[in-house]
């Protein structure tokens, strides 16, 4: 599994866009969304986390650590 902060979420339409993003990547298995803790998971098998972060980014928001 793997947690990353996105501050920038703040609706519905925000997590639709990660979980749809995020989930076309290779091994993503499942994306779950926390809007009040701006906390996506990710799980999935040989999770690429580069990929994962420009996923977050296409989706039009920043991975802060």
């Amino acid at each position: 599994m793997i947690t990353l902060n996105v501050p920038g979420m703040s609706c519905g339409h925000c997590e639709a866009a990660i979980k749809t993003e995020v989930g076309q990547v290779a091994g993503v298995s499942a994306v779950n969304v926390d809007l009040a803790t701006k906390i996506v998971t990710v799980d999935g098998d040989q999770l690429d986390l580069d990929a994962i972060v420009a996923a977050v980014a296409e989706a039009g928001f920043e991975v802060v650590s």
